[in-house]
């Protein structure tokens, strides 16, 4: 899992990529949101990166965009974005990009 410092008590703090793709992510938005450091893999990587402050939740990744084509698979039948692992509806070029920059447990580089 991707590592970073504490900002409150400067102790580790792990969290997942998948967090930024989800509505409770980073304990409902009231934890340390780390969505912006997912934003950064994608950005460096050449994709267009849009977020939303989802109410008084969590900063979701809201659109993934390459060439002016949207990435997230608001298209997939069943699959609430949003809510559901972000793993069923983002393609596997990013998943395994995201894998890679931002490896979760079990999850090698």
């Amino acid at each position: 899992m991707p590592v970073t410092t504490c900002e409150n008590c400067g102790g580790l703090y792990l969290w997942s990529w998948r967090e930024a793709f989800d509505k409770f992510g980073f304990g409902d938005g009231d934890g340390q949101v780390e969505t912006y450091q997912v934003e950064a893999v994608l950005r460096q990587a050449g994709f267009d990166v849009e977020t939303q402050q989802w109410g008084m939740h969590n900063t979701v990744i809201t659109s993934i965009r390459r060439d002016g084509k949207e990435l997230i698979g608001y298209d997939k039948p069943g699959v609430e974005i949003g809510y559901d692992d972000p793993r069923e509806y983002l393609p596997e070029d990013i998943i395994d990009l995201l894998d890679r920059k931002l490896p979760e447990m079990g999850v090698l580089e």
